[in-house]
């Protein structure tokens, strides 16, 4: 009896797993994947995972256009956490993730498409807050949020400021006013975009320490021919003055 309830279950259990790789996988040129990071990438009804149609923003609506010029069929879907989907593009062939900012760490792990947009990072600070930083080493002796996984996080990491992180970057603009955190380190337009969803207006910069761009990531194993289409593609449409009008769609 117990062995076949134990059969069962794991029959169900790869049933499942099998499912959700139909989901993410069908008959596709290439399977595309993104996080919740407006106003870049947004699951239209909020949650956490969302597939196709059911995604908006700048990054999608770029690469929906890029895709269709360069006549490549694709997959799309929204998942969390971000590190997750991150694994994904980087071992699978024939995936890609988006968007990712281009660090010298990454280059080689990946095969690029962009730059997308821009993400500048910034340190927040409530409206009253008196700190006033002219390094990055100024911040270091104040507590500072950050987004786990995300390259502003693991940059600081790596910088012993020791970011306090959490699974979705917009729970740091209440944590921010609630004075749990001190900075939010995070990226600009995406930091303000997120504390306007949550209610929190009246942030000021008192730091811009970086300047980034953002990319659609391509696994290693994708043929060089797709990924000059993509950039060929993405190239006509910023030349053509389609990028600079789905942004202003957003911002």
């Amino acid at each position: 009896m117990l062995k076949r309830l134990l059969l069962a279950l794991a029959s169900a259990s790869l049933l499942l797993i099998n499912g959700v790789h139909a989901a993410e996988n069908p008959d596709a040129d290439l399977v595309l994947l993104t996080e919740n990071f407006p106003p870049y990438n947004m699951a239209k009804n909020g949650k956490n995972f969302a597939q196709d149609e059911n995604i908006n923003g700048i990054a999608v609506d770029i690469v929906r256009e890029m895709f269709k010029r360069a006549d490549i069929t694709y997959s799309l879907t929204l998942r969390f956490p971000w590190e997750r989907i991150y694994k994904l593009a980087l071992e699978k062939p024939g995936y890609g993730v988006f968007v990712m900012a281009r660090l010298p760490d990454r280059e080689k792990l990946f095969k690029w498409v962009g730059p997308i947009g821009p993400d500048d990072w910034i340190m927040l600070a409530k409206a009253d807050s008196k700190i006033s930083l002219e390094t990055l080493e100024d911040a270091r002796k104040y507590k500072i949020g950050a987004y786990k996984g995300d390259a502003i996080a693991e940059t600081l990491a790596k910088q012993g400021l020791k970011p306090i992180v959490v699974l979705r970057d917009q729970d740091n603009a209440k944590k921010l006013v609630s004075g749990q955190i001190d900075l939010w380190a995070t990226g600009d337009p995406a930091g303000r975009y997120l504390a306007r969803q949550d209610g929190v207006t009246g942030l000021k910069t008192v730091l811009r320490f970086n300047s980034a761009e953002l990319y659609l990531a391509l696994n290693k194993d994708v043929p060089d021919e797709t990924v000059a289409k993509l950039q060929a593609a993405l190239d006509q449409l910023r030349k053509d003055g389609v990028v600079d009008e789905i942004m202003g769609r957003y911002l």
